[in-house]
């Protein structure tokens, strides 16, 4: 088969008219002619990191979605789903990724659960991920988010580590703002990449020692701008990657967008696309082919590189995608879930007040980041929401046993009325609901309960449920469906008087408690900084009290 248009040689960076010619799912050649069509082949696009669980989409139907954008392999970390149900949750990930041709390569988690501050439903070892390399089917160690133990010699994490050395696989990192010696120790255990820096002078340090920088660009955290000077000054040590895609921004676009808006800003079109497909290629050793002779051919065709608006994906040899439209199918998903939890009473949540002041967590629009201040409870037998303040009550239930709820208060969510309840709460994936009253947060609650996972709105005005039937964080459903139906959850909530731009996938970061300053668990307030829990009535040091 015979493919004219003008080739995007990012090998010797030059573009030029040509035929690629493909047989048996490889390139044959790769021929210069005098003339060409208006279209130009470059190689397929590559995520270098991304959750597929946070567009709440199995892998069979991201599929669908990205080839639909030029992307014909990512490098996935199937942390999510692993902490609700660990090996099986890996496995699944792994089965339904093969139902399609999207080269999907995932990484075995390294820190299930993220910490031990929080009740997972499911627990990882050294042992397993020992074996799970030795059987071939994972392809690198994923994120290592407890730098505090590479740091401090936790033997656990070192087992860890040194599974993937014997394995001789990548390892992926994780250490926002670490530095100096700290993170002189981190990389010298092994670690190889970092996708969370968010200025340019922590990624050159975290280059000179050693690293290979993913500038990240997703629904969540946006480091793209800050961090684009690097494709000047070290092209060869870039790669570009979206962590973290929901499904309304995925359906608008994946890696093309990047490469579109980093061209858009004057960088070199061929460093881009090197850092959004031959960069990750190498560094994962993915089977993918980069337009060249004897290779798989992997490769797009797009009308202007510069806008980056893709016709056709071709994989393996087999046009995936062409005129609107993915040409296979995402087959059947199989239910995977683990639901344990039964449903709440209003009287669980109440919170007697114990006189003074509390600590509230504050969130803020479009950080992963929060922040935290203390307010006094006045002088009602209860603590509950103030709208007027916009302090509403935060609950973390979990969902693999039944035990009490974790109870605080927050600010920054805006509401003035009803409640909104998710089973989408990094990392563990527990129940968490913030509202402005005890009885619309427990119907919202419960409404999860009842589904075995999803994200509901609930007000007088009526109930809304997006139902996440799979491991409580993910559906069947297409692409589109979940854009729409999250989209609309969300437009509700703020009709109900969010202020924020995606109030669900900020209230999903809250039980982040890796990401300081303070947090919640199902075990109550984290402080991210000391590390450790802090009651509701205690004061907490690091913040200066309101008069």
């Amino acid at each position: 088969m015979n493919i004219a248009g003008k080739i995007i040689d990012v090998h010797k960076r030059r573009i030029y008219p040509g035929v690629v010619t493909v047989a048996e799912g490889r390139i044959e050649s790769v021929t210069e002619t005098e003339e060409s069509p208006e279209l130009f082949i470059m190689p397929g696009l590559v995520d270098a990191h991304v959750h597929i669980e946070s567009s709440m989409m199995v892998p069979s139907h991201f599929a669908v979605a990205a080839v639909r954008h030029g992307t014909v392999a990512v490098v996935a970390d199937p942390h999510e789903i692993a902490n609700v149900l660990g090996r099986k949750g890996v496995e699944f990930m792994l089965d339904n990724a093969e139902k399609v041709p999207l080269k999907m390569i995932f990484g075995a988690p390294s820190c299930v659960p993220a910490t031990q501050s929080e009740s997972a439903g499911a627990k990882i070892s050294a042992s397993d991920i020992r074996e799970m390399l030795q059987e071939g089917r994972v392809k690198f160690l994923a994120e290592m988010m407890n730098f505090p133990g590479v740091i401090y010699d936790d033997v656990e994490v070192y087992g860890k580590l040194e599974a993937a050395r014997s394995a001789g696989v990548p390892v992926d990192g994780h250490a926002p703002g670490l530095t100096g010696k700290e993170l002189k120790k981190y990389i010298d255990a092994g670690i190889s990449t970092d996708h969370e820096c968010t200025s340019l002078g922590e990624a050159l340090e975290k280059i000179s020692g050693g690293m290979k920088i993913l500038i990240r660009e997703g629904s969540a955290a946006k480091n793209l701008e800050a961090l684009a000077p690097l494709l000047n000054y070290y092209p060869d040590e870039v790669m570009l990657c979206t962590d973290d895609l929901h499904p309304e921004t995925l359906a608008k676009g994946h890696m093309n967008t990047l490469v579109a808006r980093l061209i858009a800003m004057g960088y070199d079109m061929f460093n881009v696309i090197r850092a959004a497909s031959v960069n990750t290629v190498r560094h994962y050793r993915i089977k993918a082919g980069l337009l060249r002779p004897g290779e798989p051919a992997d490769f797009i065709i797009t009308d202007d590189p510069a806008r980056m608006n893709i016709l056709e994906t071709w994989i393996n040899g087999e046009c995936v995608y062409r005129n609107g439209k993915t040409l296979f199918s995402p087959g059947e998903v199989e239910k995977v879930n683990k639901f344990k939890c039964t449903r709440l009473l209003q009287d669980e949540i109440r919170v007697i007040n114990e006189g003074g002041k509390i600590n509230v967590i504050v969130a803020r629009n479009g950080e992963l980041l929060t922040d935290a201040e203390v307010v006094s409870t006045g002088e009602e037998p209860f603590v509950t929401a103030e709208t007027e303040s916009d302090i509403l009550k935060i609950v973390v239930k979990e969902r693999y046993n039944d035990r009490p709820p974790a109870v605080a208060f927050i600010h920054g969510f805006g509401l003035k009325r009803g409640a909104m309840a998710t089973s989408v709460a990094h990392d563990s994936h527990n129940i968490i609901a913030v509202g402005t009253n005890d009885r619309d947060i427990v119907t919202a609650i419960n409404m999860i309960v009842d589904a075995g996972g999803g994200m509901c709105v609930v007000s007088d005005e009526g109930q809304e449920i997006l139902k996440l039937p799979v491991a409580g964080i993910m559906s069947d459903l297409p692409v589109t469906a979940m854009a729409s139906r999250y989209e609309k959850l969300s437009e509700t909530a703020r009709i109900l008087g969010s202020k924020l731009d995606a109030p669900f996938m900020t209230l999903s970061f809250m039980a982040l408690l890796v990401m300081p300053k303070l947090k919640i668990s199902d075990r109550g307030l984290f402080d991210g900084l000391a590390f450790r829990h802090i009651p509701l009535f205690v004061p907490n040091p690091y913040i200066k009290y309101k008069t």
